[in-house]
């Protein structure tokens, strides 16, 4: 009889902790990060407050952030080259996390889905952060319609978590 309880609350636990995995991996799945495949680094490893400080003509490089100053956000591990900057995203991480969370948005405004970005190639519209998997989608969006570009993106976004 005790063996017959401690089996049964065994597989309570076990079903409790499998739902509670499942819940997570469907929040997870509603709202992905472009994170590294190993370590769940986000949008290569850089500092998304500095962005918005840096000019982005000509482009500018990136600044990396270091382990020293991370802060979990929607799965991932965002870096952060200062204190100040990891306490900034930290009160305010919609702000300073980059539209389509990093996903690059030249790639949803062309309807290819979710391409991962490394954060090297960027650039800020409208005091939000977009970030492109390479030179040309950046240069297509500065030196087109990028309103009309987001409007696509955002479009394919949203389709991604109905």
């Amino acid at each position: 009889m005790k063996t017959n309880i401690a089996a049964s609350r065994y597989i309570t636990s076990l079903a409790l902790a499998l739902l509670a995995l499942l819940a997570s991996s469907l929040v997870m799945a509603a709202e992905p990060v472009s994170k590294s495949r190993f370590g769940g680094v986000a949008i290569g490893g850089h500092d998304s407050v500095l962005y918005h400080q840096i000019e982005p003509e000509p482009q500018a490089s990136a600044v990396e952030g270091t382990k020293g100053y991370t802060v979990e956000y929607k799965g991932a591990k965002w870096l952060f080259a200062t204190q100040e900057s990891s306490a900034l995203f930290a009160a305010d991480p919609q702000k300073y996390s980059p539209a389509y969370n990093g996903f690059c948005a030249n790639a949803l405004s062309l309807g290819e889905g979710l391409v991962r970005t490394d954060g090297t190639h960027w650039e800020i519209f409208d005091d939000r952060l977009y970030l492109f998997y390479a030179a040309r989608g950046r240069d297509r969006w500065t030196g087109g319609n990028w309103e009309t570009y987001k409007q696509d993106a955002d479009a394919a976004w949203e389709s991604l978590s109905n």
